[in-house]
């Protein structure tokens, strides 16, 4: 087999698990609709004896939740569809709503036609795994109950047995090529009336990059209010004890040559200090670590030096862009400098990954959690990083831990 013959059979398999995955994600979300359904169900039977009305407010929003779900999971599955403005108050002009109405639309075609799907869908990769393993189990079935999945063909001796393992191989095939377009037809619904009107998806995304501008800006500013703290109060005054110290040497030599000495020593030292600080300026501002190391090696050397045994792993093909990979690496640090500080942890573990045309990095730690934004820890320090290069933070520190920062940045693939 060519090498090029390889790599469509790989594509094709990579594509049928990916289908599967979001076949599985589907039939969740198709579940969840089937609920809403039910709940719409009981709410209107229940207003023939009044109880139902108290019920009514809350259906616009069970539609919304569960459309808020489906597209949650459709945006990991390319192109991402940005979620609509809130719910209007009240009952009647929540229904009345164009993107409620769509939602409701999904909810019912997504509660039948998509569960269909997704059952579909997950029970071809059931049949080729039980029906291609089948020689290896079936002399354990009562022989009654022997054979294959369909029922259609008994199973009395091995021969039949391995028939039925060939059965498995045609699964297999139906499987890699119907998958892909059963995941397709389940996301059809959703791309088709999740979608925000183009006008409205147009204004969203400008209030976004609106506010992610102003994030980058408010960002900018508070680095350079940073730096310039930095120098003004280490480095600014270590250079002016030098010069003091210079002129009293200046002033000294004279009269006293070994007083001279001493504090021309003592300028030295200043003056090694400035530099030692103002090398640690430099570095806040592009570690100079990424420009002769790749960023798994930066990150390999954060975690060599971080006081609580840290495991990274990272798998990322080729650099990005350098303030990318800047500002991936500065949220690992002050992550890992928060985990040494306030977690109580034993261990913590750095995992890098591209996905697709984002750098994803998850740092996650088994301390005692409760870590707060608000806190004054850093972490609205790493959100404006983040989000300068219109990416994503999230943050989960559950009481008890295990606490996890998750950021995900544009890459520039």
């Amino acid at each position: 087999m060519s090498a090029l013959k390889r790599w469509d059979l790989v594509a094709r398999l990579r594509t049928t698990v990916d289908a599967i995955e979001h076949i599985v994600g589907g039939l969740g979300t198709a579940v969840l609709a089937v609920a809403a359904v039910l709940w719409m169900v009981i709410a209107a039977v229940t207003c023939v004896g009044g109880v139902g009305f108290a019920l009514l407010p809350t259906i616009p929003r069970v539609i919304r939740a569960v459309a808020q779900r489906e597209r949650g999971r459709l945006s990991r599955w390319t192109p991402e569809i940005i979620g609509p403005e809130p719910l209007p108050p009240g009952f009647r002009a929540a229904i009345r709503n164009p993107t409620t109405q769509r939602e409701l639309a999904w909810v019912l075609c997504h509660g039948t036609a998509g569960l269909l799907l997704g059952m579909v869908g997950v029970s071809l990769p059931i049949y080729a795994v039980t029906d291609g393993t089948f020689p290896l189990w079936w002399y354990v079935l009562p022989p009654d109950e022997s054979a294959d999945t369909l029922a259609i063909l008994p199973v009395h001796d091995l021969g039949d047995a391995l028939l039925v393992s060939l059965m498995g191989v045609g699964w297999l095939v139906v499987l890699v090529a119907a998958e892909p377009l059963l995941a397709r037809l389940q996301a059809w619904p959703g791309r088709r009336l999740l979608t925000p009107d183009p006008g409205t998806d147009l204004a969203l995304r400008v209030a976004h990059l609106t506010a992610t501008r102003a994030a980058a800006l408010d960002a900018h500013t508070t680095e350079l209010r940073r730096i310039e703290r930095s120098l003004h109060d280490g480095t600014q005054n270590r250079l002016v004890a030098v010069n003091v110290l210079l002129g009293a040497a200046r002033r000294a030599v004279a009269r006293d040559p070994a007083a001279a000495v001493a504090i021309l020593d003592r300028a030295q030292d200043a003056a090694e200090q400035a530099l030692t600080e103002l090398r640690g300026v430099v570095r806040t501002i592009l570690p100079p670590v990424l420009t002769d190391r790749t960023l798994p090696d930066a990150l390999a050397s954060l975690a060599t030096t971080c006081p609580v045994p840290c495991r990274v792993d990272a798998d990322v093909p080729g650099r990005s862009a350098a303030s990318v990979e800047a500002t991936v690496y500065f949220a690992v640090a002050e992550t890992l400098t928060n985990v040494a500080k306030h977690s109580g942890a034993r261990r913590a573990t750095v995992v890098l990954r591209r996905n697709e045309d984002q750098l994803c990095v998850a740092v996650t730690d088994d301390g005692r959690g409760g870590a707060d934004e608000g806190a004054g820890s850093g972490l609205a320090g790493i959100r404006r990083r983040v989000e300068a290069h219109d990416g994503t933070f999230a943050l989960a520190s559950p009481a008890g831990g295990p606490t996890t920062m998750t950021a995900s940045l544009p890459c520039g693939l």
